[in-house]
């Protein structure tokens, strides 16, 4: 049987810490010796429990990965729950726009290093994983899909592949594109998506989402990444819509294991 294990993790010098984190190990872990590709997330709450997920709707990410057999491990951590303190911790960069009326203080930079610094050692300690790029993975939604962003530019020695779904960069749209053009990124496989309802009734903003998210498909291009850019017809802002997409990204993020 596959399982999740939990453990907890110093996150200092952010707050709630330790922090929990949640690994999906799958059936064939404790039957073989070979190390697993893994993929690492942002919000761990929402991506295999309906019952600890934040609208009691989870990724379904056990649930796909039980029914299909893949042998991959997804690790994912707890996001801050005080206040809007997810919202600093998910910006990597100065936040050009407020939240609603809240000033967002960015520490996104903070989370990324504990990602590769603490959360990637510690877990490449406890379990076979694959240290090399090729085989490690990050990947996110909304704040988590622009931090996914952010570090397959920053960190692409690091990781190979990133899911940024439905990625909320216009928090830090110059930043994050003078990032991508300034920085010799290794060749990675990124995954950029948006629902097709997420903006309802305002034809000029959808237009906008969705000329950004291809100008950013572009931006990683021109870095020689290769990219999918994915428009999800009839996908909301929510879980529910983003577990449809599991198995478009993680078929385009680890190839070989299908």
């Amino acid at each position: 049987m596959s399982r999740i294990e939990e453990f907890s993790l110093d996150i200092s010098p952010l707050t709630q810490s330790p922090r929990k984190i949640w690994v999906y190990l799958p059936e064939s872990y404790d039957h073989t010796k070979k190390k697993y590709d893994v993929l690492y997330m942002f919000d761990g709450h929402n991506l295999f429990d309906d019952s600890l997920a934040t609208y009691g709707k989870s990724w379904g990410i056990k649930d796909y990965l039980d029914k299909t057999g893949i042998d991959l491990v997804v690790i994912g951590q707890d996001c801050n729950h005080h206040g809007t303190k997810r919202m600093d911790e998910y910006c990597p960069m100065r936040a050009e726009r407020l939240f609603g009326d809240d000033p967002i203080t960015a520490q996104g930079d903070i989370t990324a290093d504990w990602f590769v610094n603490v959360l990637k050692k510690e877990c490449e300690k406890r379990y076979r994983i694959y240290k090399t790029r090729n085989h490690v993975g990050i990947g996110g939604s909304s704040m988590g899909g622009l931090m996914s962003e952010y570090m397959v530019a920053k960190y692409s020695h690091v990781f190979g592949s990133a899911a940024c779904i439905s990625p909320a960069h216009y928090y830090c749209w110059d930043g994050l594109s003078s990032l991508i053009e300034n920085t010799g990124i290794e060749k990675c496989r990124v995954f950029l998506s948006f629902g097709s309802e997420e903006i309802k009734g305002d034809n000029d903003r959808w237009a906008i989402a969705m000329e950004s998210l291809l100008e950013m498909n572009h931006r990683f291009e021109e870095k020689g990444c290769v990219c999918y850019p994915y428009l999800q017809k009839g996908g909301y802002h929510s879980e529910a819509s983003w577990e449809k997409m599991v198995p478009v990204f993680l078929k385009w993020m680890y190839p070989h294991l299908f």
